[in-house]
C-alpha cells in the first residue's frame, strides 16, 4: 500500500482547503487562547494583542462558520453577554499547533 499525498496545489484538494482556513494568523492565535476554554469577546480581544474589535468579530463569525468555534449566549437582554468556546472539531487542532510550536522552539536558531 502506498502512500497518498493530497496535491495542495489543486484548489479542489481538502488540505489545500484546510490550509486556506488555518491560513490566517488571528485564526490560529485565537485557536490557542481558547484552547484555555470559552471566553467572552473582550477576553479574546486582551488575550491576542494586536487584533481589532471588527478584525475579532468576522474571524469568530468565520471560525463558527466552519464548525471550530460555537458561540454561546449567556444574557439575551441588553447589554448581551456571548462566550466562545472551540468545538471538538477546533479541539482537535491542538496536537497539530502543538507540533508546529515544538518544531519552532527546536529551530529557533536557524
Amino acid at each position: 500500500m502506498s502512500l497518498v499525498v493530497p496535491d495542495v496545489l489543486e484548489e479542489g484538494c481538502t488540505t489545500r482547503q484546510a490550509l486556506e482556513r488555518l491560513a490566517s494568523k488571528w485564526r490560529v492565535l485565537l485557536i490557542y487562547a481558547l484552547l484555555a476554554g470559552p471566553q467572552r469577546h473582550a477576553e479574546l480581544r486582551r488575550r491576542v494583542a494586536g487584533i481589532t474589535q471588527k478584525v475579532l468579530t468576522e474571524t469568530l463569525r468565520d471560525m463558527e462558520r466552519d464548525g471550530l468555534v460555537q458561540r454561546r449566549v449567556l444574557k439575551e437582554t441588553p447589554p448581551q453577554h456571548v462566550e466562545y468556546g472551540l468545538t471538538a472539531l477546533g479541539k482537535t487542532l491542538q496536537e497539530p499547533l502543538a507540533a508546529i510550536c515544538a518544531w519552532a522552539t527546536e529551530n529557533n536558531a536557524a
